[in-house]
């Protein structure tokens, strides 16, 4: 599927356009979202101003575009934890941990991002529909759960889905930011929502195979 982000009429393949989000993935590295420039951008990936109007309307818009390069990751987290290959307790604490772990190695990129969709609707509208593509998954994965007597019936499963992944956004945003828990007590935090939330289960037992 083509990036919404995109401005150009289809095309096979541009290197110049991956060249530019490239050189804004070096900018971030070493500046803020708003310290850095088009003209930055521009002269780190080789190509003139007008060429980065050609693919973005703004460095917004180009930010937006870098962040669907980490959703196969995130993809990835939610296939393994709605696989339901594992118990309950294992499942949730990789996903949380491989929440943790892509904010860990993009931690730059998300404080762009936190930024710019507070004046970008294209970010936002490309952060939320990143989130909102999670939820049905999730969803499936509680109705199963629950028919299989595994989860206690409740609200309904695509709304408490969403809430859940409202619930990841807000934990990203705190470990960009910071704030009074550590990493390590946020993801147990974390961990405890989603069990109690789906499983009715707080996770204060041991991990299955662990010594109580």
């Amino acid at each position: 599927m083509r990036s919404s982000t995109d401005r150009r009429a289809p095309q096979r393949s541009d290197d110049r356009r991956e060249a530019i989000l490239d050189a804004l993935h070096h900018c971030l590295r070493e500046s803020s979202f708003e310290a850095v420039n088009i003209v930055d951008i521009s002269r780190r990936a080789g190509v003139t101003r007008s060429a980065f109007y050609f693919y973005f309307e703004n460095k917004a818009v180009a930010l937006a575009a870098l962040m669907e390069r980490v959703l196969d990751a995130a993809f990835f987290v939610n296939d393994v934890f709605t696989s339901a290959a594992e118990p309950p307790d294992r499942r949730i604490r990789s996903m949380i941990e491989g929440v943790v772990q892509t904010w860990e190695a993009h931690q730059y990129l998300f404080s762009a991002l936190l930024g710019a969709r507070a004046v970008s609707t294209t970010v936002q509208e490309v952060w939320d529909s990143a989130r909102e593509s999670f939820v049905e998954s999730v969803a499936d994965m509680i109705r199963s759960e629950r028919t299989a007597g595994n989860a206690p019936d409740g609200v309904d499963a695509t709304v408490l889905a969403s809430v859940l992944m409202e619930f990841n956004d807000r934990l990203l945003e705190r470990l960009t930011l910071g704030g009074p828990l550590s990493r390590d007590q946020l993801m147990a935090g974390a961990a405890a929502i989603w069990l109690g939330t789906i499983y009715g289960d707080t996770g204060s037992r041991p991990l299955q195979g662990e010594p109580a």
